[in-house]
C-alpha cells in the first residue's frame, strides 16, 4: 500500500511540476506573442518547423507581416544554427541565433553589459555579436569582452553586448547561445529561410483576428497554407491536456499496486481471524452483535491500509524533496487532489478487502470457537 501511494504521489508531482514548468516558460514571452513557423502539421503530419516545406519563411514575409498586420506592435524574424566560437586559444560549440533588435523586447531578455543588436534594416548584416553571460566568462575570464573580436565559424565579429544569465527557455539554454543580426546568420549558414517569425500584439488586440490576418497574408504570398501560426495559450492548452492525460494514466497504473496490497491485507486479516477464534467466540458469547464484530475487523483493515497510505505519503514527499534538491529548477508539486485521492483509495481498498475476513468472523459459532471445535 505504501509503494502504491508513494508511486501516485511521485508521478502526480512530476506531472504537476511539468505543467508549472511550462507555464513559467510561457510567462517569459507573455500571452500576446504570435509565432509563425514553416510547415503545416495538419497537412504534412510532421512537426512545424522541421523538415522540408514547399515555401520557406523569408525576411520578405516578415516585412509583409510588419507592414500589413496593424495590430502587431513588434515583428522579429529569427534563424538558428550551430557554429564554433573562439577567442584566442579558447573555443567551443554554441547555438547562433540570428535575430533583430525587436527580439530583445519580445523575448524579454536582459543585458549585463553593452547593448543588444542595433536597429538596422533586417536585410543588412553587420559583423557584431552579443554573447551570453556564461560564454563571456568562459572566453574572456576576468576581462571585459566589450569591443573584443571573436570568431564565429569563419567570421570575425565584434562583441557589442553581454546578456545577463537567462537560463533554459523552451528547452534551449540561452546561456549557451550568441545573438547576431539575422542577415548575418543567413549568410553564415548559407540559407535564406527563417526558423520563426514572432509578432508581439498590441495590448487589447484580438489574438484570433491577428492569426487570421497573418494566415491571409502568407497564404496570398505562398499560394498555399504551408506554415503554422502558434500562440502561447494554444500551445500551453494542448500540452497541459496531454500532461493531464499522462498523469492520470500513470497514476492509474500505480494504483494497481494498491489492489495487490488489498489482497495482502485480506490475507493478513484472514490469518488474524484464525488466530483470534477464541477471542471472537468469547466476544459473541458475551453479547457482541454481529455488526460489532464486523465493524471491528473492517476498522482494523482500514487502519492497516491508512497506516500504509500515510507511510506512502511520507515516502512520496521525501522522494520529491530529494529530487527538488537534485534538480532545483524544476517545480515539483503534488496537487491536493492527488494526495487526497491516494489516501481515500488506499483506505477504500483496505476496507473492501477486509470485508471477507470480517464476514468470516461474523459467521463463527461462539460455542465451537470457545471449545476449539470446527470453525
Amino acid at each position: 500500500m505504501s509503494i502504491g501511494v508513494a508511486a501516485v504521489i511521485v508521478l502526480s508531482g512530476l506531472g504537476e511540476g511539468a505543467r508549472r514548468y511550462l507555464r513559467g516558460q510561457f510567462e517569459f514571452i507573455g500571452s500576446n506573442v504570435v509565432g509563425v513557423v514553416p510547415g503545416k502539421a495538419e497537412t504534412s503530419g510532421g512537426i512545424p518547423g522541421v523538415g522540408g516545406v514547399p515555401n520557406d519563411l523569408t525576411i520578405a514575409d516578415a516585412r509583409a507581416l510588419e507592414r500589413e498586420v496593424r495590430q502587431a506592435r513588434l515583428v522579429a524574424p529569427a534563424t538558428v544554427g550551430t557554429e564554433t566560437i573562439s577567442a584566442g586559444e579558447r573555443s567551443r560549440q554554441i547555438v547562433v541565433i540570428g535575430s533583430t533588435s525587436e527580439n530583445f523586447e519580445i523575448r524579454k531578455l536582459e543585458l549585463r553589459a553593452g547593448r543588444f543588436l542595433p536597429k538596422a534594416p533586417w536585410e543588412r548584416g553587420t559583423r557584431v555579436v552579443v554573447l551570453s553571460h556564461k560564454l563571456a566568462l568562459e572566453l574572456f575570464p576576468g576581462v571585459n569582452p566589450l569591443g573584443s573580436v571573436v570568431r564565429v565559424g569563419g567570421w570575425r565579429m565584434r562583441v557589442i553586448g553581454v546578456l545577463a544569465s537567462q537560463g533554459v527557455r523552451f528547452g534551449m539554454n540561452l546561456d549557451e547561445t550568441v545573438f547576431v543580426p539575422v542577415a548575418t546568420a543567413q549568410a553564415m549558414f548559407d540559407k535564406e529561410s527563417l526558423f520563426r517569425i514572432a509578432l508581439q500584439v498590441r495590448p487589447g488586440a484580438d489574438i484570433e483576428r491577428v492569426k487570421k490576418r497573418c494566415i491571409a497574408i502568407l497564404r496570398e504570398r505562398h499560394g498555399e497554407e504551408d506554415f503554422t501560426i502558434t500562440t502561447p495559450d494554444s500551445i500551453l492548452g494542448s500540452l497541459e491536456s496531454i500532461l493531464t492525460m499522462l498523469t492520470l494514466g500513470l497514476a492509474g497504473i500505480a494504483s494497481i499496486s494498491m489492489a495487490v496490497a488489498g489482497i495482502g491485507i485480506m490475507n493478513v486479516m484472514l490469518v488474524s481471524v484464525s488466530e483470534r477464534t477464541e477471542e471472537i467466540g468469547l466476544s459473541k458469547a458475551l453479547g457482541a452483535a454481529p455488526t460489532q464484530v464486523l465493524a471491528l475487523f473492517v476498522a482494523e483493515a482500514a487502519m492497516l491500509s491508512a497506516l500504509g497510505g500515510l507511510l506512502g505519503l511520507a515516502i512520496g514527499y521525501a522522494a520529491l524533496q530529494t529530487a527538488s534538491w537534485l534538480i532545483p529548477g524544476f517545480p515539483f508539486h503534488v496537487p491536493l487532489w492527488a494526495a487526497t485521492s491516494a489516501m481515500t483509495l488506499s483506505i477504500a481498498v483496505g476496507t473492501a478487502f477486509g470485508l471477507l475476513p470480517a464476514s468470516r468472523a461474523v459467521r463463527l459459532d461462539p460455542t465451537a470457537a470457545l471449545s476449539g471445535g470446527p470453525r
